[in-house]
């Protein structure tokens, strides 16, 4: 409770008080103001939040802060994982507006969806991850839930090794995802590391990845980028993939796939589902989660979906009905909006082909965007380094060798904004501005130490 105390005498410089204040002691934390004639004292309590500290800015999304900020007509914002026309500009995809005018002329309601989310879409997303004939599917294996899209499915699983597997641990490539971390954490789920980057070759450590992931205990989650790895945009070969599926089987390991650019890397579904399938292939039990902010451009509506691939019927049954347990209190149930867009795409053969023609197009832009930055970076830089691991990279992101101190070169210098660990959105990347960046980066590497 605040008090206010009002002087109104004719000298603003005195205070003339009751005999009750005579002698009283004063309160440390009361303030007091003048406004000429008018003294205000207001009785200000401790706050209860004084123990709550500034959080640390996220390392991803407070990048387009700082780029908005940036009044320079050269600007670059290479941080967030979002896709741009070659004008730079946000896209919404045409199939997704088709979509959106078939919602309106249905006439569909806003009611709640079930805890489990919209049925046509668990029903799609399955399908389009393992193939609509896969026997999986037929023998009724997978555990489907609709999440908040990648993230919140991740949780949702991360959530279900905690209650269901106590002191089991999560493997994660070193580098990954920079929230990875942050999910299993507040999940209380423990994690290690396992080597994927290589510094030397800007290429995947392969033998180092095999040894951490032989070397952990048996049972433990594995987590794998299903396709366009992020952050290094390096995945393994269809022979290397074998050798992990090899070895977490012998070690008796779970896979969790990461699965956030299904179509989006190579511009083929089944391509970039290849690893997920070999896995389920071997009747191994899997984790998977989905997201359809990339390859549907659906980042605001936060859709996605974990899958559990379980050794028969019964068992998805159950892990369904847990799943569903652990999400009830945590959002009690997802957003229709996305769903029913994914669900009327996949759908509907007609914009299921128009979509696929969507996400090439896409693909194929950033895969333009590669080459030119390559065929640049060739050009320009006359010690005759080899760039070419710039190409052999896949996906929305490139890792670029860069340091922190580099990165940040590129940053003050260049306006180009991206993470500090060296890694670039190509997405957020135009052709006409492949040689800018070109420069930029061989002044960084050079100049920089």
């Amino acid at each position: 409770m605040a008090s206010m105390m009002l002087n109104l005498g004719a000298n603003p410089t005195s205070t003339s008080l009751p005999k009750t204040f005579i002698g009283a002691k004063v309160n440390p934390v009361i303030k007091t103001q003048s406004f000429g004639r008018v003294s205000m004292s207001v009785a200000v309590k401790a706050s209860r939040f004084e123990g709550v500290t500034m959080a640390p800015p996220d390392p991803i999304l407070g990048v387009s802060e700082a780029f908005k900020a940036d009044t320079d007509a050269k600007k670059l914002n290479l941080g967030v994982g979002a896709y741009r026309t070659e004008e730079l500009q946000p896209k919404v995809l045409d199939v997704v507006k088709k979509a959106e005018n078939l919602m309106l002329e249905r006439g569909e309601n806003k009611e709640y969806l079930p805890i489990e989310g919209l049925a046509a879409f668990n029903k799609a997303t399955a399908e389009l991850l393992l193939g609509a004939d896969n026997p999986i599917l037929q023998q009724g294996r997978v555990a489907t839930i609709q999440g908040l899209s990648g993230t919140g499915s991740l949780r949702l699983a991360g959530a279900f090794i905690e209650r269901y597997f106590p002191g089991a641990k999560v493997l994660i490539s070193s580098p990954t995802w920079g929230n990875h971390k942050n999910i299993f954490n507040d999940s209380r789920v423990p994690w290690s590391e396992y080597r994927y980057y290589d510094p030397k070759t800007v290429g995947l450590d392969f033998d180092g990845m095999i040894a951490d992931i032989k070397a952990a205990p048996e049972g433990t989650f594995v987590l794998l980028h299903g396709c366009a790895h992020n952050p290094t945009g390096i995945d393994p070969t269809a022979e290397q993939w074998e050798k992990i599926a090899d070895v977490i089987q012998e070690k008796n390991h779970i896979p969790f796939f990461d699965v956030a650019y299904q179509g989006f890397a190579s511009g083929s579904l089944d391509q970039d589902a290849s690893s997920v399938r070999l896995f389920a292939a071997r009747g191994m039990e899997v984790f998977v989660a989905q997201s359809y902010s990339k390859n549907l451009g659906l980042y605001a509506e936060r859709v996605g979906a974990i899958n559990v691939i379980c050794s028969s019927s019964d068992v998805a049954t159950r892990v369904k009905s847990q799943l569903k347990r652990i999400a009830r209190p945590m959002y009690s149930n997802p957003p229709v909006h996305g769903a029913r867009i994914v669900a009327n795409v996949v759908g509907d053969p007609t914009l299921f082909n128009e979509w696929k023609v969507e996400m090439e197009a896409m693909a194929g832009r950033i895969k333009g965007v590669r080459q030119k930055l390559y065929d640049s970076l060739s050009a320009k830089d006359k010690s005759g380094k080899d760039w070419s691991f710039i190409l052999k990279q896949i996906g929305m992101f490139s890792f670029t060798g860069l340091n922190k101190a580099q990165s940040d070169n590129m940053t003050d210098k260049w306006h180009i904004y991206m993470t500090k660990d060296g890694r670039i959105s190509l997405a957020g990347l135009s052709l006409a501005k492949c040689e800018y960046l070109a420069d930029a980066i061989i002044d960084s590497f050079y100049n920089v130490s």
